[in-house]
Order: structure tokens, then sequence, then C-alpha cells
């Protein structure tokens, strides 16, 4: 055969694979990019709106502030997505024949969170009718949790060398925050002009912009389900055991999570969801996550190598289960080993430093005590939900550039420290910006914020802020690619959405200690501790180096 007669798929193997920022002009010639960019923005969009700018209405329409608090708790279906994750191995019987499994998921959830926007804003809250809101906020958190589970497994799934899944997690972020400018800050403009209700009924269509990429968006390759069978391990009795004990305590943590829901919807004034999560979430994830961890690690010591044949296997019920349970847990134990100890570290701390004073932020940014820096509504509206989210958008870029750049772990360590380093500004400000206010004084930035009218306090904010969000932005498409790529491509559902869940929950632990720290002190010893927090993710970065190059040195022995 001559080089004319090669098969076209041939050549391409032999091409070698783009490095660098050349991985970013080979995929912008995918259609990937394009349906990641858009199924982003399908994510963030119903999070904006629901989880923030639904209380903007509620406060305009003078709905005590207990009300908002029994709402509050749909933020819980994202952190406890984790629990149904195992749902969407499924196929869809109707419509999943014509899109597959991933995107036929994904044309229900959309249509079911356009629905639901719709039955927001068909409601009344201003003549006291909260039924079809409540009904149409819980439908919609829901529906976008599940999407996000959904979206997170297809990234993993299609990401190749073309595609790289650094890539794709960048442009992923990048949609969600264009999406929670849009459903903040947008969302707040277009109120003055159309109403509220006008507002989620266009939030509503533009979840035709997620449908438009799922539409676009290949199917990935079906996951042979005799693929997930040879990932089983142990005996029958021993894998029966473990899926008794993993249900029960899913079970407790589903009774958990009805009793609060019910209990805020009947009782007044009704719990937060907040305390809630501090009170029982740790304990709900490790029953949840910890506890079938740890027994899939039993599974791993006691049971030995995974079924190596190649020929299909018979599956009853119970085996049904395992593989959509507790065989992603099972899969990611027998890869890690030890090594799991470090990985869970650096998972449970990365994005602490933002996590544990994030409920103070508002209350720094507009109080008046303890360092608390007093500004109006409208100041923070400018500084946090719209110079800040284009801050954060920056640094998703860069985070992005530095993962194609200089790599994975290189931008996971660097989004450690200047996490953990941008909590001294906020710390600066606490205390009066001596250092802050010097170096505008010297840099002349506060003729410059001057000449928008912008005087020196809010000009000290904004400073802070964006150092703050560049360092989150950085940090998140860093930490989002790393978890990506430490996710198999076969059970990539129920493993990113058990990581995501602990990196989300675990910022809460520290919250009412920080809190009591605040009322005696004031905020700057806040941020300190924040900072000297952020140093253990730094560690666990550097182990997590030293972990993954020396796997990749024993796969290179071995092959």
């Amino acid at each position: 055969m001559t080089d004319s007669q090669t098969p076209a798929s041939e050549v391409a193997a032999l091409q070698p694979a783009p490095r660098g920022l050349a991985v970013l002009k080979a995929a912008f010639r995918e259609r990937r990019t394009l349906a990641m960019l858009l199924l982003g923005f399908s994510a963030g969009l119903p999070f904006a709106m629901l989880i923030g700018t639904l209380n903007a209405w509620l406060t305009e329409e003078d709905i005590p502030v207990a009300t908002i608090g029994i709402l509050s708790w749909i933020g819980l279906f994202g952190a406890f997505r984790f629990l149904w994750s195992p749902a969407v191995s499924w196929t869809p019987p109707v419509i999943g024949k014509r899109f597959g499994r991933r995107r036929s998921w994904l044309v229900v959830l959309q249509i079911v969170i356009g629905c639901a926007l719709g039955l927001v804003a068909l409601s009344h809250p201003g003549e006291g009718t909260l039924v079809p809101l409540a009904i149409g906020a819980a439908l919609g958190a829901f529906a976008f949790a599940t999407q996000d589970i959904v979206i997170d497994a297809w990234r993993i799934e299609v990401a190749d060398e073309t595609t790289p899944i650094d890539l794709l997690s960048t442009i992923y972020q990048l949609g969600y925050r264009t999406a929670a400018l849009t459903g903040g800050a947008g969302a707040l403009l277009l109120a003055s002009a159309i109403g509220w209700p006008g507002v989620f009924v266009v939030g509503g269509l533009l979840m035709g912009v997620g449908l438009l990429g799922t539409l676009i968006a290949p199917e990935p390759a079906p996951t042979s389900r005799t693929a997930v069978a040879r990932e089983r391990r142990g005996s029958p009795r021993l894998r029966l055991i473990v899926l008794i004990a993993t249900l029960s305590a899913w079970a407790w943590a589903a009774f958990m999570l009805a009793r609060f829901m019910v209990t805020a919807l009947t009782t007044s004034p009704a719990p937060s969801a907040g305390s809630f999560t501090a009170a029982w979430g740790p304990w709900i994830v490790g029953a949840t996550v910890v506890l079938p961890a740890v027994l899939a690690g039993l599974i791993v010591w006691k049971g030995g190598a995974p079924v190596a044949s190649e020929a299909p296997l018979k599956s009853s019920f119970a085996d049904t289960l395992y593989d959509a349970i507790l065989a992603p847990l099972v899969e990611l134990m027998g890869r890690l080993g030890w090594g799991a100890v470090i990985v869970l570290g650096l998972i449970l701390t990365y994005r602490i430093t933002d996590g544990v004073w994030g409920p103070f932020a508002f209350p720094f940014y507009m109080g008046d005590t303890g360092g608390a820096l007093g500004h109006t509504n409208a100041e923070v509206a400018l500084a946090s939900k719209t110079f800040g989210v284009f801050m954060t958008i920056a640094g998703i870029a860069l985070g992005g550039w530095a993962l194609l750049v200089i790599g994975r772990m290189w931008s996971l360590l660097i989004g450690a420290v200047l996490s953990a380093a941008t909590n001294l500004l906020m710390m600066d400000l606490a205390l009066g910006a001596p250092v802050i206010g010097g170096f505008m004084q010297a840099t002349r930035l506060y003729d410059l914020f001057g000449m928008f009218h912008i005087g020196e306090p809010l000009a000290r904010l904004m400073l802070a802020i964006a150092g703050e969000n560049i360092a989150g932005g950085f940090a998140g498409a860093a930490f989002v690619a790393y978890l990506s790529a430490l996710s198999n491509k076969t059970f990539g559902a129920v493993q990113f959405a058990v990581f995501i869940s602990l990196a989300l929950l675990i910022g809460t632990l520290g919250r009412g200690a920080l809190g009591e720290l605040v009322d005696a002190q004031g905020y700057a010893p806040m941020f300190a501790i924040a900072a000297w927090l952020g140093l253990l993710a730094v560690v666990f970065c550097v182990l997590e180096w030293v972990r993954d190059a020396a796997e990749r040195r024993k796969a290179a022995a071995r092959a």
C-alpha cells in the first residue's frame, strides 16, 4: 500500500500529539469545545438564578428572612448529589435510543430546568403564594445538580489528546462563570426593565443554549457492562455484605435529608440549611462516602485482583447494584492504594481557604465592626458581583493557559499557593489596608480608579477582590482538571460527584468556630487562619506530585 492509500485513521495515529498552546489551536477545530462551553453555561445559569438571584426577588417582595431560609435547603442538592449519581449510569429507555445515554439525560434535564424556571416565574411571592415557587425551585435545583453529574461524566469520557481534559475543564469553567454573570448581575439589571417574572422566563429560554450544546455534543462510546463487571473483586458474599452496609448508610443519609426538608417546609421558624450542613454534613459524608470508601478498600485488600475473564459475566440484581454503587469506589481504591490518603487530603484541603470564610464575605464587606469595611450594597455589587466575576474569568483563562503550557501539577501547586497567599490581602483590608493603600499610592492606582469616579476605600476592596478572584479562578481551573483526570472514564459520574461533594462540604466544619473568633477578635485573625489552612493544600500538592511521579515511573517500567 502506498502512502496515498494509507487509511486516514492510520495517518492520524502516526501524527505527533499536539503540545502546549498547539493543543488550543487543534481543539477549537472540534465541536466538543463549543459543546463544552455551552454545557458549562447550562450548568452555571440555573445555579446562579435559583441559589442567588431568587433571593433578591424575595427580598424585594419583603418576604421574611425566615421564609427565605426555608428555601435555602435547595442548595443541599448540589452538596449531596453523589447519593443519586449511580442512577445516570442507566440509559433512559425511550429517548436514549435516539440520543444515547449522556445526551438523552441532558435533553431531559435541560427541559426540566427550563420548565422549573418557568414555574418560578408564574408564582406571586408578593401575594403570599409561595408553593409554586418552592416546587419550581426544588425541582430546578435537583435537576441542575443531576445535570452537573452528567456534564462532568461527559467531559471525562470525551477527552482525548486533541481535546485534553485540562482544556475541557477550563472551557467548562469559562462557560459556568459567564452564566454566573448573566444570571447574577445581568438578571438584576434586567429585572428593573421587565420585572422578576420576566427574568425567570428569560432564564428558562436561555436553557436553550445548553440544549444546543447537547445537540452538537458527540455521544461518548457506551461503557461495556462486561468491562464494569470485570472490576468485581472478592466473593459474592463479601460484596453483598459491603453492599448492604453501604445501602444502609445511604438510606440513613436520605432519611436525614428528607426529614430536614419536611421540617423546613412545615415549621416556623425554619431551621437553617447552613446549620444543618455544618452539624450533619460531616456525618452524612462519613456514612455515604468515607464508610463505603473504607469498605471498598477492604474489598481490594481481601478480594484479590479483579475478574480477568473477557467473556460476558452473569449478573444478579445485587451484582448490578454493586456495579453501579461500589465498583467506582473499589476501582479508585484499587488504583490509588495507600495513595488514596494523599488524594483525599488534597481534595479536602484544596479549596478550604475559600469555603471556610465564604459565608462571612458580605458581613466583612458591608459590616461596621471588627475591622469590617462598611461598604454599601451598590458598592459590593460592583466590586464582588460584577468586577469580581470578570476577575474570576481572567483567573480561569490564566489557569487554562498554565495547564497547557506548564502542566497540571505545576498549575495545581501554584493555585494552592495563590489561594493561601491572597487571604493576606483580605487580612490587610481588615487591618486598615496599610500595605494595599501604600501600594496603590505609590503606583498611582488611586488616580486610575479615580478616573472612573471610584473612591479610595472601594478601590482598595476591588484590588483585593481582583487578587482573590484571579487566584480562585486559577485554582478552580487546575482543581477541576485534576479531579477530572483522577476519575476513571468508566466510572467518571460517581467518582467525580464524590470528589466534588467532599470539596464542597469540608469548608463547613470550621465556620462555627470562626464565627465566634470574628465576634471576639475581628476579621483579621480569620483571614490569617485561612492562609495557614491553605498551606495544608500546598503540602498535599507536593505529596501528590511525588506520588503521581512515582506511579508514572512504575507504569513506564512495566511498559
